[in-house]
């Protein structure tokens, strides 16, 4: 199953128009996605936010991601202040999947943002969150914080934001996007034999590990007649005939 790295922003020092800064609302969006996240069967590892952005690469570095996923809000020039709006989302023009990537959340979230056409995916040659890093890259500006319409937009859609960003994420890996439900656990129960565990929700989808019968499995959501769950350190589809919830 797709891994991420998911990596809000440490400024802390970049404040909002309206109160808070750019690592609170952003650490907060991270925060919303990560039960789309798990119920869409995406893992992910957030930075640490102690670290700045070089540590963030570094860290982002030291394993293996499918995706490295920045999440900023941006601020005008001094002489501008508070009167620029946008989204931007920064790919690498070396990386052909890095630009895709960017053109779908880009495009994705024209459907939520107030000004569609200010929703754009643009080449960087110079964040070194899109540039450093050895996975697929990209780095969100979701909106200028210095801007009050931006601001408020981000303050009160994070939720929202939240699963279009997923949604993204989940066509750019080919895999259907799963509304969250409440998280149960169930247990494997079979004829004796192991329970497949799926890298997508179909008998073709590639077998990521076989689960044995009786085991204890974790539920974050469903997809017709699939589970999403996680045991132990997998994350995958099975067939939801075969896990008795409670």
């Amino acid at each position: 199953m797709p891994k991420i790295f998911l990596s809000p922003s440490t400024q802390e020092y970049n404040a909002y128009v309206n109160g808070g800064t750019e690592e609170q609302y952003m650490n907060l969006l991270a925060d919303a996605m990560e039960p789309y996240l798990k119920a869409s069967g995406i893992s992910f590892v957030r930075n640490d936010p102690e670290r700045n952005a070089a540590g963030a690469i570094a860290d982002s570095n030291s394993n293996y991601y499918d995706v490295h996923f920045a999440l900023h809000s941006n601020a005008s020039p001094e002489s501008m202040s508070g009167q620029l709006q946008g989204i931007d989302i920064y790919y690498s023009p070396y990386s052909m999947s890095s630009e895709r990537l960017a053109i779908t959340v880009a495009n994705n979230l024209k459907g939520i943002y107030p000004n569609p056409a200010k929703s754009s995916a643009r080449p960087t040659t110079t964040l070194g969150e899109v540039t450093r890093t050895n996975a697929v890259a990209v780095l969100c500006e979701l909106g200028y914080h210095d801007n009050p319409e931006d601001a408020a937009w981000i303050k009160n859609h994070l939720d929202e934001i939240a699963a279009n960003l997923v949604d993204s994420l989940c066509d750019y890996f080919g895999i259907p996007f799963i509304m969250p439900t409440k998280v149960v656990k169930g247990v494997v129960v079979t004829d004796g034999s192991g329970l497949n565990l799926r890298s997508y929700p179909s008998v073709n989808g590639a077998l990521i590990t076989s689960i044995p019968n009786g085991e204890a499995v974790t539920v974050y959501g469903s997809a017709d007649e699939w589970y999403v769950v996680s045991w132990k350190n997998f994350t995958g589809y099975v067939l939801s005939d075969f896990i008795v919830i409670g």
